[in-house]
C-alpha cells in the first residue's frame, strides 16, 4: 500500500509523527511538504525531534494569499499524485495544505484520508472552518478525534467510514512526554516551574484585526504575571506592521517559536495558557494546565467541561479575571487510549 500523505503546517507536522511511525513499519508512504510553515522553529526542527522521515518533496510554496497559496499547492499536489498514483492520501487538520491535499487527490478519484476529521467551530469566517468542511465532504476515510466530532459529521449526512479513534496529537503527547521532561527550556529561559502564564495568538482572526490584537495586548498588560510569548513569525510581522511595541507590556518574555519538546514543556509548567491556538488549548488539556481561549467559539468543546478551557474573546475584562484567577479543575480522559494512530492503518490497511 502506497500512500502520500500531504504536511505544511507545525501542528500537522506533530499529528503525522505517530501515524508515520506505525504507517511506514509495513507499508510504503511518501511525504509532500507544501512549506506552508518555512520558518525552520516552524518545520525543521519538528522534523528532526519528532524524527519524521526527511519529505520527499518539498514544494517552498510559502507565505500568500489563501487564494494564491491554495492554488499553487494544488498544482503542484496534482503533479506528483499523477506522477506516483498512491493508493490514499493522508491529510491532517484544517490547513490551506489540507485542502488543497484533498482537493488534488478527489479530483483524480484518489481516497482522501482525513485525520482530524468532524471539528467545528460553527464560524464560517475562520478559514480553517472552510477548509475542514470542504475536506471532510470530500474524504474517503473519516478519523474523529472525540465522539462530538462523529455526530458533527452525522449531522451533514456524512456516515461511511466514520471511526472515532482518539486523538493523535495524544498519541504524540504520550510518545514524547519523558524526552520532553529533559528539556532545559525553563533555565535557559530563566523560568521558574508555575510561575509563568504562556502566551499564543496567531489567528487571522485576531492578528489581522486592529481592535482584537489592541485589545489582547492590552489585557496582557493588565496580567500581573511574567507572560512568555513564542511569537509566530506572522504575529510578529503584523505587530511590526502596526507598529505595536511589545517591549511596553510589563513582565513580557518575546521568545522566538520553540520546538514540539521545548513546547510541551512550556505548557506542562506554566500556572496559565492564554492562547487562540486548538492544537494548543489540547496540548494544555492534556498537561492539565488551565486555558483561557482568545476566540469567540471553539472546537474543542470537551476541554470547556469544569473549567479546564475558557472562552473569553478579545473581551480585556474576562482575558484578565479568568488569566488571574486560581482554578482547580477536573480533567478527563476524553481523547481516546493513545492508540489513534495504530487504529488509522489497521483500518485503511483493511
Amino acid at each position: 500500500m502506497k500512500v502520500i500523505t500531504i504536511l505544511g503546517a507545525r501542528p500537522q507536522f506533530i499529528k503525522a509523527a505517530p501515524v508515520s511511525r506505525v504507517l511506514r513499519k509495513n507499508h510504503i508512504e511518501k511525504i509532500v511538504h507544501t512549506g506552508q510553515h518555512y520558518d525552520k522553529n516552524m518545520s525543521d526542527i519538528f522534523f528532526e525531534e519528532l524524527h519524521i522521515p526527511k519529505p520527499d518533496y518539498h514544494l517552498g510554496i510559502g507565505s500568500a494569499s489563501h487564494g494564491k497559496q491554495t492554488g499553487e499547492m494544488l498544482i503542484e499536489i496534482e503533479k506528483i499524485l499523477l506522477e506516483e498514483k498512491p493508493d490514499y492520501v493522508l491529510v491532517y487538520g484544517d490547513t490551506n495544505s489540507t485542502l488543497a491535499g484533498s482537493l488534488a487527490a478527489s479530483k483524480l478519484h484518489i481516497p482522501v484520508v482525513h485525520v482530524e476529521a468532524g471539528l467545528r467551530s460553527f464560524n464560517k469566517k475562520m478559514p480553517e472552518e472552510i477548509n475542514r468542511i470542504m475536506t471532510d465532504h470530500v474524504s474517503e476515510f473519516l478519523f474523529c478525534p472525540t465522539e462530538t466530532a462523529v455526530r458533527n459529521l452525522n449531522d451533514e449526512n456524512i456516515h461511511h467510514n466514520v471511526l472515532n479513534v482518539g486523538d493523535v496529537m495524544y498519541d504524540a503527547v504520550l510518545y514524547n512526554q519523558q524526552l520532553a521532561e529533559k528539556s532545559n527550556i525553563l533555565t535557559d529561559k530563566g523560568l521558574e516551574e508555575d510561575n509563568y502564564h504562556l502566551i499564543t495568538v496567531h489567528r487571522a482572526e485576531n492578528t489581522d484585526s486592529i481592535e482584537n490584537i489592541t485589545n489582547i495586548l492590552e489585557s496582557f498588560s493588565k496580567i500581573d504575571a511574567v507572560k512568555v510569548w513564542p511569537i509566530h513569525p506572522r504575529t510578529k510581522n503584523k505587530l511590526n506592521d502596526l507598529g505595536m511595541d511589545l517591549h511596553r507590556i510589563p513582565n513580557l518574555k518575546i521568545i522566538e517559536p520553540v520546538g514540539y519538546l521545548d513546547m510541551i514543556k512550556l505548557v506542562k509548567s506554566a500556572s496559565k495558557v492564554l492562547t487562540d491556538s486548538g492544537g494548543v488549548q489540547k496540548e494544555a488539556y492534556f498537561m492539565e494546565t488551565p486555558c483561557v481561549t482568545l476566540r469567540e467559539q471553539t472546537e474543542w468543546v470537551e476541554t470547556l467541561e469544569d473549567g479546564a478551557n475558557v472562552i473569553v474573546g478579545t473581551d480585556v475584562d474576562k482575558i484578565v479575571s479568568y488569566a488571574t484567577s486560581d482554578t482547580k479543575p477536573n480533567y478527563k480522559n476524553v481523547f481516546g487510549d493513545g492508540k489513534a494512530s495504530e487504529k488509522i492503518v489497521e483500518s485503511i490497511t483493511k
